[in-house]
């Protein structure tokens, strides 16, 4: 499972130090691609197929469905790490994301999200809902 929240620079290259502690369960090869409210997302291969056999699943009668498929895997590339923990973020994503110099990481459960420092401020600072709010939100899904 991946959890807690990390700094890192990003070079003129384009590389990222992925942390030490999601190295492991990424593993070797992975995929990153676009994810919502402007980050990135990383998976295992193996969640990977999970959330692609649930994408494959959905109606392709549906506009919105089509157009969700098409965000989220045209997007998607292979990732592998650099001998130092590093990936290259392609342009694609790295425009998506509004990566610059410095990107915060953090573990979602089943998946890595990459975020330009700035996103994260504005995301986490303009929070509509207080965690009060959004406990009750919770309890009304069963969590």
């Amino acid at each position: 499972m991946f959890i807690g929240e990390y700094n890192h620079s990003i070079d003129s290259k384009g590389r990222l130090s992925i942390p030490s502690r999601f190295r492991e369960e990424l593993g070797e090869h992975f995929i990153i691609t676009k994810g919502l409210d402007n980050c990135l997302f990383l998976y295992p291969l193996e969640e990977w197929k999970v959330v692609e056999d649930k994408l494959k699943k959905l109606p392709m009668t549906n506009k919105d469905a089509r157009a969700f498929v098409r965000f989220f895997f045209a997007g998607a590339a292979e990732c592998e790490l650099d001998h130092q923990g590093r990936i290259r973020v392609p342009n694609n994503l790295r425009q998506h994301a509004l990566l610059e110099k410095e990107a915060v990481i953090i573990g979602v459960a089943t998946r890595v999200e990459i975020w330009s420092i700035q996103q994260w401020q504005q995301y986490n600072d303009d929070a509509n809902l207080s965690y009060d709010e959004i406990a009750v939100k919770m309890q009304e899904l069963g969590i």
